[in-house]
């Protein structure tokens, strides 16, 4: 079944949820101002419930704020970009080590259900539903660790570059290739093919990266 929102989200919950969907989705774009005028008026939530939800955003590493200018979409330099996406390879590259091959087999079922969302969302070109169903995958994936410590911190990681990504979630070259790749990873990890898997984790960063410097003008990433 395709991911929803948890049952017991709050009002700040969903705004953030929603405001995450709209900067991966290039809705928002990087440097792009957000007042609290603005999400008062979208979510018809309080000032200080406004407030915590810029807070959060800003602790999830998704906006910056600014004296005398507020809140702004976070921009990266290409320096940055190259940065994350090396420490995002190094953890998720870790996880792949760590996991148990094969994987147990419930928890390989539940990966391949999210995985048939994906490619319903792939296929009916929901971009919201390719994000979420994306974004379950993942933590399904870095779960066969059984490390929350390395879990949280590669999540973390991948929050950070969600201003990053919007280039190629909306392409649809790209979401075929995330989608082909998942299935790939899926049967390596059957196959116990820990060397394949590993190399899929790494392959599977770099096109979002290296699109974004591209749009930069920062030439191939290194």
């Amino acid at each position: 079944m395709a991911p929803r929102d948890p049952p017991h989200a709050s009002e700040a919950d969903l705004a953030i949820a929603a405001i995450e969907e709209d900067i991966v989705l290039a809705k928002l774009h990087p440097r792009q101002r957000i007042t609290e005028d603005e999400l008062l008026e979208r979510f018809g939530l309080k000032r200080h419930v406004v407030r915590e939800v810029l807070a959060s955003l800003e602790r999830m590493g998704l906006v910056e704020r600014r004296k005398n200018v507020g809140a702004l979409v976070r921009n990266f330099t290409a320096r940055e970009v190259k940065e994350l996406y090396a420490m995002r390879e190094l953890l998720e590259a870790e996880a792949a080590r760590r996991m148990p091959l094969p994987p147990d087999a419930d928890a390989l079922e539940r990966m391949a259900d999210i995985q048939r969302a994906h490619d319903k969302a792939v296929e009916r070109k929901n971009l919201r539903g390719v994000f979420r169903a994306n974004l379950a995958f993942h933590r399904a994936l870095f779960a066969l660790t059984g490390d929350e410590v390395l879990e949280r911190a590669i999540a973390e990681y991948a929050r950070q570059t969600h201003a990053i990504r919007f280039g190629t979630l909306a392409s649809a070259d790209y979401r075929e290739r995330s989608r082909r790749e998942h299935w790939e990873m899926i049967q390596a990890l059957k196959a116990k093919d820990r060397a394949r898997l590993v190399a899929l984790c790494r392959a599977h960063l770099r096109p979002s990266r290296d699109a974004f410097l591209e749009q930069r003008g920062a030439g191939e990433a290194g």
